[in-house]
């Protein structure tokens, strides 16, 4: 047991220093006003699979990376905001470890926290955007393309390619991870 509590926070660890390492080097897909790093949230999905306290702590501590990286306010609160889907869903996979067993219902449980992850995102930058605290390329393209379309539907999409991906890294991981997962997910035959 002590064993495994030791893996646990190694792994968290790891996922932490993945999750700040990522956002500094990982390509970034610009599409002004708005920026999606690709698979910055590989580490936090990947986290959730694993139980909700290292969710938890790997949301916590991304978005502290963040903020001592120098990154705007506004990326880092983006980024605090992980913390609401990856909870919801690390706990959903607590609940219910299979959901990720079938393509129908992972494709499903992904979605929607996407959706969940885009709605947060998105409240952060309205903010910001009403108190004009944003760049001027928002206000040129306006409130519903620039907030709702790039930041909402963006994340929504960024969220799914990066679960797709989380999902990739994973299959082999859980193999040789000994602790315990609240996700299972079936292997391809």
């Amino acid at each position: 047991m002590k064993n495994s509590k030791i893996q646990t926070i190694t792994i968290s660890a790891l996922l932490c220093a993945i999750g700040i390492v990522i956002p500094m080097f990982a390509p970034k897909i610009v599409l002004e006003p708005a920026s999606f790093t690709l698979a910055s949230h590989v580490p936090i999905i990947i986290a959730m699979f694993i139980s909700p306290i290292v969710a938890i702590s790997v949301a916590l501590i991304t978005s502290m990376g963040f903020f001592f990286a120098g990154f705007p306010l506004i990326v880092v609160l983006r980024a605090l905001t992980h913390l609401i889907f990856a909870s919801i869903g690390a706990f959903l996979l607590k609940k219910n470890s299979d959901i990720l067993q079938k393509k129908s219902s992972a494709t499903l449980f992904a979605f929607l926290l996407s959706i969940v992850h885009a709605i947060c995102e998105v409240i952060v930058v309205t903010f910001f955007y009403w108190g004009d605290s944003v760049t001027g390329l928002y206000y040129e393209k306006g409130y519903l393309l620039s907030v709702l379309g790039l930041v909402g539907v963006g994340t929504i999409i960024h969220s799914m390619i990066d679960f797709s991906i989380s999902v990739i890294v994973w299959n082999p991981l859980k193999k040789i991870i000994t602790v315990p997962v609240s996700a299972r997910i079936k292997a391809k035959s």
